[in-house]
């Protein structure tokens, strides 16, 4: 230790102690054991009262200063430059704020505007046409500046892609059109659906609101400015629009919809999705999942037979479709591990045929 005592002021005590070959943890453990010792047999000794400090009357006119009515609201730099311009002094800006903290005052001090506080939602699926998720996104047109509006329906526990329309605008009228078809379509009974949407106009529009009171159907929210709020419905979009084949620009809305039919058989039916143990979207949605589950075990049973050494010995098991599936869980599911995270209106030139 002699050694190392010489040598740590010159390189520091990393250095020393990876030339010496010290445990430098051993150093720091050592260093702050000595410190807690020192402290416990030389108590620090309090410190004495300044002589230029305020005296207790002092204190306690200044405290009812800052508390007045009139200064309440306002932070101590303000209230010392009042007090300075009517030709009152009654302590620095710092002395005003050492006060303050003393007495637990130091917070906001200004009237604020209460912004509402929004709840996380917390929705669960245990099985298809349970849950869905909704949202419009945007599509570019044939121009600059302009484009075409996206809006889709999806089964956040199967991902399936229940409805889709495109429109040549956003309006509340067309999306209660959409949202009713869409629910006549799946065949929903009153009170067994939650329709989950973010905070667009449209998805807060009367309309709608008005539409889903009468379907009885639950209707949920994101937080503002949370795009995790909303996972389901954003991951489809971008699987949408990072496929190779998505165009920048679409000729016409005719063309977005030729597009967009194509797209979503394809994603219903043929697209292998990574949350529902690598089944389609139709198959988990129409129910088809444990026959098709039962059926890969039986051929890893095969495999499993002929080649066990290939398996090292441990039989192996198909992947399961999740049994429930969240939007933002509580935090006493996030541990388990099958929980997947987390007016009329003629509109026939407008929007397309709900697939």
């Amino acid at each position: 230790m002699a050694a190392f005592a010489e040598l740590r002021p010159q390189i520091g005590i990393a250095p020393a102690c990876v030339a010496l070959s010290i445990n430098r943890a051993g150093i720091y453990r050592t260093r702050d054991r000595l410190a807690r010792r020192h402290c416990a047999m030389f108590p620090r000794q309090r410190r004495p009262r300044p002589p230029l400090a305020l005296s207790e009357a002092e204190r306690s006119v200044l405290l009812l200063v800052l508390n007045s009515e009139r200064f309440a609201d306002l932070a101590p730099a303000a209230v010392f430059a009042i007090l300075l311009d009517e030709g009152r002094y009654h302590g620095s800006v710092r002395t005003m704020y050492r006060l303050l903290a003393a007495e637990g005052l130091s917070g906001e001090r200004r009237k604020q505007r209460a912004h509402t506080a929004y709840s996380k939602p917390e929705l669960l699926a245990v099985r298809p046409r349970e849950v869905w998720s909704w949202d419009i996104t945007k599509i570019k047109g044939p121009a600059k500046w302009t484009c075409f509006h996206l809006y889709v329906i999806l089964d956040i526990f199967s991902r399936y892609v229940v409805g889709w329309m495109i429109a040549a605008r956003e309006s509340a009228e067309l999306a209660e059109q959409f949202i009713a078809d869409t629910v006549h379509k799946e065949r929903i009974p009153p009170g067994t659906l939650t329709l989950h949407a973010d905070r667009g106009t449209s998805m807060r529009s009367k309309p709608v609101a008005a539409l889903l009171v009468d379907l009885d159907v639950i209707k949920t929210h994101s937080r503002p400015h949370v795009s995790d709020d909303n996972p389901y419905s954003e991951a489809q979009f971008k699987t949408l629009k990072y496929r190779p084949d998505f165009p920048a620009r679409f000729a016409s809305i005719e063309h977005a919809r030729v597009h967009c039919r194509a797209f979503f058989r394809w994603y219903n039916t043929v697209h292998r999705h990574s949350g529902i143990a690598m089944m389609t979207p139709h198959t988990v949605h129409h129910g088809y999942d444990r026959k098709l589950t039962e059926e890969r075990g039986v051929t890893l049973m095969a495999a499993f037979a002929a080649h066990p050494e290939r398996f090292k010995g441990l039989a192996p098991t198909p992947n399961q479709v999740p049994k429930s599936v969240w939007i933002n869980p509580p935090i006493e599911e996030i541990a388990k591990p099958e929980i997947i995270i987390a007016g009329p209106l003629n509109t026939s030139s407008l929007v397309s045929q709900i697939h």
